[in-house]
């Protein structure tokens, strides 16, 4: 592990300033003469997302980081905890400066972190690496619509890359972000503008959550599409400030020639870029740093392993949490290409259930969640992930027949044994602990527990707060 990659995975936003460094702790060390004037310098930093550059004795730029809060994050290096950590001791009194970088965002200082580490290639942020390489954004070429993609083996010959990111999850969470504004296709098609064939063919399901314009079905131009890579690499460069001006001058002229529809599309644009300014964090759109299994290979053994004719790329997984029999809830995870897609999470209170009563509570949430899947025309997921066995299997069937409503394939899985129940089999199925399927039935099954979870304390937590 890289000491860029696992700071950044626990910033500490939370520092006492009385625990900082003042001078006095260290004696008249002059290894530390720099170092204890660079924490007092970082006293005055802002506490708004951006990033700092630490610097040696000669002014060169030994480590670059990100933050949500500038002082806070930074102040973190002047602990005495940073100068014993063994990932952070061998080279912290090489500071003898620091400076920071405001940004508009917590996505904005991901992206200038990832551009300033490229440029001055600092030797802290290259050190200690367990031998993986960090993630790249890449964007194809000679493609009639360019595909946008995270990849760790990066082709540059056909591609631009920006990066890299020392944090891949963050990096998920903003890439998802930017989508939903700039409606980038990430899928491997290989789409030709000009056969015809591809007006028929189906757009997958984030063209219809709108995370994608269907590139794939012709129903975006490739002049149209190119415009909104050209846009969404202007905010990869950092010209976003330059890019709202531009989109605003356009809304302008669309108005003025009575093309409403171009104008409401800029207008929108803009809306959302100035709320990701607003924002400021990705709590909401960040994915785990560690999966539990290649996403990629993790559907392709479902299809194999299930007999599918199809790539179950939309999987949902349900879960129940109570604690004797109070405050019951429900929770419904989203998962997209074997990632976890946060925007469609969902919460249930369990209103008809009394008692402990897994069974009748899985079949509540079940009848809510597709009967108004149903009732609006929404798009089902491919796969129903159940947590449990036979019995809450059986409770999710009863509420499809009973809502009279076709299912999308069912599946539970028995935490004991990692057991997988499907309608219509006697014998379950059992699968390699080593398998790449089995990994991301699990990875699902256990992110719709700890949402379950986390919900179901909240609510407990009101009540304990009411009754005071």
């Amino acid at each position: 592990m890289s000491a860029t990659e696992d700071l950044d995975k626990e910033p500490s936003d939370s520092v006492n300033e009385s625990d900082q460094v003042t001078g006095d702790e260290l004696g008249n060390d002059e290894r530390f003469a720099g170092y204890r004037k660079a924490a007092i310098k970082v006293r005055t930093f802002p506490q708004t997302p951006g990033v700092y550059l630490m610097k040696d004795d000669v002014g060169r730029v030994i480590y670059i980081g990100k933050a949500i809060q500038l002082r806070s994050r930074a102040s973190s290096y002047f602990l005495k905890a940073a100068r014993e950590d063994a990932r952070t001791a061998n080279w912290v009194h090489e500071i003898h400066d620091i400076d920071y970088l405001e940004c508009d965002s917590e996505v904005d200082a991901l992206l200038t972190e990832a551009r300033l580490i490229k440029d001055i290639q600092p030797r802290h942020n290259k050190d200690l690496k367990d031998g993986k390489s960090f993630p790249y954004i890449m964007i194809s070429r000679r493609e009639d619509y360019p595909r946008v993609e995270v990849t760790r083996d990066p082709a540059g010959k056909d591609a631009r890359l920006y990066g890299p990111f020392t944090s891949p999850g963050k990096l998920q969470g903003a890439l998802s972000l930017l989508q939903r504004i700039f409606k980038f296709r990430n899928c491997t098609l290989d789409i030709d503008a000009s056969d015809e064939k591809w007006k028929w063919y189906r757009p997958c399901l984030l063209a219809s959550i709108g995370q994608c314009s269907a590139p794939c079905n012709l129903q975006i131009t490739p002049e149209d599409y190119q415009d909104d890579i050209h846009s969404l690499r202007m905010v990869l460069d950092g010209k976003k400030s330059k890019l709202l001006k531009e989109i605003d001058a356009e809304m302008q002229q669309a108005s003025a020639d009575l093309n409403f529809e171009k104008a409401a599309k800029c207008r929108d644009e803009i809306n959302m870029l100035e709320a990701l300014n607003k924002r400021g964090s990705l709590k909401n759109d960040d994915q785990p740093e560690v999966f539990y299994t290649d996403p990629a290979k993790g559907i392709a053994g479902l299809r194999k392993v299930l007999g599918l004719d199809f790539e179950p790329r939309k999987i949902e997984g349900v879960d129940i949490a109570h604690l004797g029999g109070m405050e019951t809830v429900a929770s419904l995870v989203q998962f997209i290409d074997g990632l976890p897609f946060k925007p469609g999470y969902r919460r249930f209170k369990i209103k008809d259930v009394k008692g402990v009563d897994d069974f009748r509570s899985i079949y509540e949430v079940v009848a809510r969640r597709f009967k108004r899947l149903d009732q609006h025309h929404d798009l089902f997921p491919d796969i129903l992930l159940i947590d449990g066995g036979k019995g809450q299997l059986s409770s999710a069937l009863a509420a499809f027949r009973d809502i009279n409503v076709d299912p999308p394939l069912l599946l539970s899985l028995a935490k004991k044994d990692e057991l997988i129940y499907r309608p219509g089999e006697t014998e379950p199925l059992r699968l390699s602990r080593n398998s790449h399927a089995l990994k991301l039935l699990q990875y699902i099954r256990d992110e719709s527990h700890r949402f379950a979870q986390h919900y179901h304390h909240i609510l407990r937590s009101k009540k304990v707060l009411g009754d005071t």
